[in-house]
């Protein structure tokens, strides 16, 4: 009994020996558990804090580059709000001083009326005495007078009458080749090469000078591949704020202006942004081009029409006619010709679809022989048109023969459209130039004191000084000044010449 107590008292010591080392080795592992958790969660923190700190230093930066963009853009806005606030306002001066001017001269006008009709009633006066006086004195009757001044007027006048006659020949030659011109320009607009005219022209504004070297790029790349890929040319002068595109081909006209404006909006000008942005462009002159015939379609409530006729129907948009949109002229067409259709008692459907296509031709490419009519009419019969409408189009200018009514429906209706006031006017700097030309040139005659175009260039009125210019050299000014308006000058119609030679005697009785 006695040697068991030792041996369980040494038990029970190394049981107890072993309990308090499991308990310091699991406090030890417990405490560096927790040293390498905080260290870990330490270092954690600092990750967090620095990615945190580089996100706010790289959204600082996008919101400094946006801000500054939009500052920029802000800027340019101004810029260009404050230049067309000048042009308004120099608008507005000049409109005031025309007005003036006209004023001035209608009072000019009316005290010039009001002595020649002075003048007029004097000489009819004159002319009663002096016929009676010839009757007295020849014997003869008021009718054998003037049976006589009527031969001797006719004799007088038969060389005047030679030289209207071949006047009248020449004005029929000039309106051929006037309509000649007419065709070679809707030619031409089908045609992309190097234009001469402003029709075939876009300006598009830069925000600087600075901007031109950019475009042109080093040795010249940059322009280079704009106008290698939308194929027009680019035309950079010295004119300030502007730069030209040119084309004759008004759909790749809109394409690179819409490509420039991207690319001077962007600043970075380099071949593979050209490409981009030139790609762009298209994109959306495409949408627009679809949705143009569409919206013109939709107008008019036509069905059944085949995409590719809506395409080259949209492409019209961007052509015009003198001032005329293409577009719009063969949507008026298209309504006159249904309202004259429903008018002669015939279906107004076909008509319409006439009206509306009957100018398609002109957005066909030049690849096509043949006028815009009958390239149209052709087009249309290639995608199932009904023969009617294929026949009006081709025979609106009379190059085909009219098969049905619906072929002089057209006819009528496009001159209606094309020939209305107001539809087709020049712009405002060709009216005050092709006037200020039309008064210069009288005003170089010898003796003449003052001249006045009026009726928008369809009268000019002419005042001579009587003590230099006899009554016979009146006539002759009048005649030279018919010569000089119909070799220099081009003008619609007819313009009438009326000189004036006015004399007054004054006394003051006292």
């Amino acid at each position: 009994m006695s040697s068991v107590w030792p041996s369980l008292f040494l038990s029970l010591l190394a049981a107890v020996i072993s309990a308090l080392l499991v308990w310091y080795l699991t406090h030890r592992w417990r405490d560096n558990t927790r040293q390498q958790c905080e260290k870990l969660l330490f270092y954690t923190k600092k990750e967090a804090e620095i990615s945190s700190r580089e996100i706010l230093n790289e959204a600082q930066v996008k919101i400094d580059k946006k801000w500054s963009e939009l500052e920029r853009r802000q800027d340019r806005f101004e810029i260009e709000r404050e230049r067309d606030r000048e042009e308004i306002d120099k608008d507005r001066r000049r409109l005031k001083q025309l007005r003036e001017e006209l004023e001035e001269r209608r009072n000019k006008l009316q005290a010039g009326e009001e002595s020649v009709y002075q003048r007029e009633e004097a000489l009819r006066k004159t002319a009663q005495q002096y016929r009676r006086r010839m009757e007295e004195a020849a014997g003869l009757s008021a009718d054998e007078v003037k049976k006589a001044l009527r031969d001797e007027v006719a004799a007088q006048c038969r060389g005047e009458l030679r030289h209207l006659r071949r006047s009248l020949l020449e004005k029929s030659e000039k309106e051929v080749r006037r309509e000649a011109k007419r065709l070679l320009v809707s030619t031409m607009q089908r045609l992309s090469t190097q234009p001469l005219h402003d029709i075939t022209a876009t300006l598009v504004p830069i925000p600087g000078d600075e901007m031109k070297g950019r475009i042109i790029g080093r040795e010249g790349r940059n322009i280079k591949c704009f106008e290698a890929v939308t194929g027009v040319t680019l035309m950079i002068d010295e004119s300030p704020g502007t730069v030209l595109i040119s084309s004759f081909d008004p759909v790749r006209r809109e394409v690179a202006r819409v490509g420039l404006e991207y690319l001077i909006e962007d600043g970075r000008i380099h071949p593979s942004s050209i490409e981009e942005y030139v790609a762009r462009a298209q994109s959306e002159i495409e949408s627009d081009i679809v949705r143009y015939g569409d919206e013109a379609v939709d107008e008019l409530k036509l069905g059944g029409v085949h995409a590719e006729v809506l395409h080259l129907l949209g492409k019209l948009k961007y052509r015009y006619a003198f001032t005329q949109n293409v577009l719009d002229h063969s949507v008026e067409v298209a309504f006159l010709c249904s309202m004259l259709a429903s008018e002669l008692g015939v279906d107004p459907l076909p008509a319409k679809r006439a009206g509306l296509f009957h100018d398609i031709g002109k957005a066909i490419d030049h690849e096509y022989e043949g006028s815009h009519a009958t390239v149209g009419g052709d087009f249309l019969r290639r995608y199932g048109e009904d023969p009617v409408v294929v026949n009006a189009v081709a025979a609106h200018h009379e190059e085909v023969e009219a098969e049905t009514i619906y072929a002089g429906i057209v006819m009528v209706a496009d001159t209606l459209s094309a020939v209305r006031p107001g539809v087709r006017n020049e712009t405002q700097s060709a009216y005050i130039e092709r006037l200020e030309r039309l008064e210069t040139l009288a005003g170089k005659v010898e003796g003449v004191r003052e001249v006045y175009a009026l009726q928008a260039g369809r009268e000019i009125r002419v005042l001579v000084e009587p003590s230099e210019v006899t009554d016979e050299r009146a006539s002759e000014i009048a005649k030279e000044l018919r010569h000089e308006i119909e070799n220099n000058l081009q003008y619609p119609s007819t313009i009438k010449i009326t000189v004036i030679r006015e004399q007054r005697y004054n006394e003051t009785a006292k």
